[in-house]
């Protein structure tokens, strides 16, 4: 497949409102702006979500704006026995108002109520500060504390901007930076998370654009040290043309090494057997050891939304861009499949 990189500024959307550029980039070169779409505010999608890595632990915070339908997740997963927590909250209408700016490195991320607060700002230099405080989370306990990410130097981003096959407005232009260093506390009950330098990462997953009727889309995702060097990637596939440039990438040391097609292979009957992931240009071989289950299931209206997610550890060898063979082994991370309906 010839896929397309972007190397310069474009806009993802025309001035007549029709998505356009459709390509993949290696930092955020795609401009959008939802008042250019020439479609009802219901149908545009957008979502910031991060996952953080531990030693002893993954969170996973999420912010969703699907028109009809909106979404505040917070999780916190234990890698070393099989217990997890969950919290979230369904707003209806959020209709814009939560506020997600258009892009992603600029404008500060806030949503604040007597419950909660998710705060996600970027400084200097593409490092973001994560703060999260929730008095009542599972069980009655609470989760409160803060993050720095900082980005390995130079580090580039997979940057996608895909349109639907079977409906040519629908877009989804998305970001993902699997290789952030993170660094501090999470207070979670009586427990102390610490992240410190080395050995705690974060992954930044950021999506925008005009959502078709229904989708499935697979997803994984893992980032931390293997062999001396940061390992990190991004696979993943849905509904969308794929042809301009696929979601499919590997970080070493935070430099993008671009795949073509990548494929899941899974259990059908038991999601918890390992599973392999190869690629088209046999310059994957990866699996996937799942630690444990994570799903839940979302209805608002006529909207629907089914996830689930498998948390474990990767292993497996990769042929980067210059022809070089890296193997790497237990990097945490998760996959997920996510169906949704409208």
């Amino acid at each position: 497949m010839a896929q397309k990189e972007i190397t310069s500024s474009l806009a993802a959307v025309d001035e007549f409102g029709q998505p356009q550029n459709f390509g993949w980039a290696r930092s955020p070169l795609f401009t959008y702006n939802p008042l250019l779409l020439n479609a009802p505010r219901r149908r545009l999608s957008e979502s910031d979500r991060y996952l953080l890595i531990s030693p002893s632990h993954l969170i996973i915070l999420e912010i969703l704006d699907d028109g009809y339908f909106g979404y505040v997740g917070m999780s916190v997963v234990s890698l070393r026995d099989k217990k997890r927590s969950s919290q979230y909250y369904t707003i209806p209408f959020p209709m814009g108002s939560f506020g997600l700016p258009g892009d992603s490195d600029v404008h500060p991320v806030k949503i604040q109520t007597k419950k909660y607060l998710l705060n996600f700002a970027p400084m200097e230099a593409g490092v973001k500060i994560i703060k999260v405080d929730i008095q009542k989370f599972g069980h009655h306990r609470s989760l409160r504390g803060e993050l720095v990410l900082t980005p390995p130097p130079g580090a580039d981003s997979l940057v996608t901007n895909m349109r639907w096959r079977e409906n040519h407005e629908a877009f989804r232009l998305a970001r993902r930076s699997p290789w952030y260093i993170a660094e501090g506390i999470i207070q979670f009950g009586s427990q102390e998370l610490i992240f410190g330098k080395g050995n705690s990462w974060g992954i930044f997953e950021w999506g925008r654009g005009l959502r078709p009727s229904q989708d499935m889309r697979y997803w994984a995702a893992g980032c931390g040290q293997s062999g001396g060097h940061q390992v990190g990637f991004s696979f993943g596939y849905d509904s969308a043309d794929s042809e301009p440039g696929t979601a499919n990438a590997f970080f070493l040391d935070g430099k993008l090494h671009k795949l073509d097609q990548v494929t899941f292979h899974v259990t059908p009957s038991n999601w918890l057997q390992p599973w392999r992931f190869t690629s088209n240009d046999n310059r994957l071989e990866m699996i996937f050891a799942p630690h444990q289950e994570r799903s839940e299931t979302l209805r608002m209206f006529f909207h629907y939304l089914r996830r689930r997610q498998i948390c474990g550890f990767f292993s497996g060898k990769v042929v980067l861009d210059d022809g070089a063979e890296f193997e790497f082994q237990n990097i945490t991370g998760f996959a997920e499949r996510r169906k949704s309906r409208y």
